[in-house]
């Protein structure tokens, strides 16, 4: 049965109930009495509770304020914090703005570069081809220096046979002519092969004068060697012919500096032009 169907039930069965029976209506009266509020009580309970709503307002009201405190608190960090975060994010933006400029700036930068690459290439490839063109011009004066050296080298030699021979008619005849001095060209065979190493011709110019016997060198050219050979030939000359030679003359219009301290050791006076032999 529930509460409603009891209360109903009491509300129609509780005054006959108390009518008939006195034990229950003592009962039920010591009971309201035990269990009513009298006005000093109520009162009494009614500033309790008064109080106690009064003290837990106070309470209510002072967790309210701890509470907002808290979230004026907390608010005011948000609020610091989104401040904190506006100006980075403000940062970030102005840092990107300048990231994208320098990055516009890089790509402008690059773009040139490989523009100047690509000229440089160009370039490069036009030294190429140019330095391919001079080379093979240089190789082609080398040649053509080598080609004219072969040919100067050979009427060089045709001219120096031609030369030596009139230089050595010329002077035959300066000396024989103005200083009473007998000039002879001797051409003899060496078979033991003294002066070439091996047995070949040998053609040596010889001065007289006065009893003296003077061996001469004509060449267009006088190297160490031809001083070496010409020393050679003194030898030879003077064992096949028992003879002192006197003077060793060199008459070339060039001789090598190599070939002057050679002469100077061996004793061979060096005469650069036809007319120094007057001086003998």
């Amino acid at each position: 049965m529930s509460i409603d169907e009891i209360k109903s039930q009491l509300e129609k069965d509780l005054p006959t109930l108390l009518q008939q029976d006195s034990g229950f209506r003592r009962w039920l009266e010591d009971l309201i009495r035990r269990t009513a509020v009298t006005t000093e009580r109520f009162d009494d309970r009614f500033d309790r509770v008064l109080r106690e709503l009064a003290a837990d307002r106070e309470e209510q009201a002072r967790k309210w304020d701890e509470q907002n405190r808290h979230l004026d608190e907390q608010n005011r960090k948000w609020e610091e914090q989104s401040r904190r975060w506006e100006e980075q994010s403000r940062r970030w933006e102005e840092q990107n703005r300048h990231l994208d400029e320098q990055n516009r700036k890089w790509e402008e930068q690059n773009r040139k570069w490989d523009e100047q690459n690509r000229k440089w290439d160009e370039q490069n490839r036009k030294w190429d081809e140019q330095n391919r063109l001079n080379h093979e011009l240089l190789d082609e004066i080398r040649k053509t220096r080598i080609r004219q050296e072969q040919g100067l080298g050979a009427v060089g030699a045709r001219w120096g046979l031609a030369s030596e021979a009139s230089f050595r008619s010329a002077l035959k005849g300066i000396l024989e002519e103005s200083f009473g001095v007998k000039v002879i060209n001797v051409n003899e065979f060496d078979d033991e092969g003294t002066v070439f190493g091996v047995p070949d011709q040998v053609e040596i110019d010889i001065i007289i004068r006065n009893g003296d016997l003077i061996l001469c060198e004509l060449k267009s050219s006088m190297s160490k060697s031809d001083i070496y050979t010409f020393e050679r030939k003194v030898q030879y000359y003077q064992r096949r012919h028992g003879r002192e030679v006197t003077r060793k003359l060199v008459i070339s219009p060039m001789v090598r500096p190599e070939a002057r301290p050679v002469a100077e050791r061996l004793g061979i006076e060096v005469f650069g032009y036809a007319d120094d032999v007057t001086n003998l």
